[in-house]
């Protein structure tokens, strides 16, 4: 996530735009992809959870 947000403030250096903005706006998308992530994980677990108990 970090090399992300490094990624993204030099694109923003490269625009032109402020340093700060380009890394909140990567922050925020690190975080929500993250979110993302674990709600399926979440997802996926239960649905794993039903299979097996189904085989029993």
């Amino acid at each position: 996530m970090a090399k992300k947000r490094k990624k993204a403030a030099k694109k923003a250096t490269a625009k032109k735009t402020t340093r700060k903005k380009a890394t909140k706006k990567a922050a925020k998308k690190a975080t929500k992809k993250a979110a993302k992530k674990a709600t399926r994980k979440k997802a996926t677990k239960k649905a794993a959870k039903k299979a097996t108990r189904k085989k029993k």
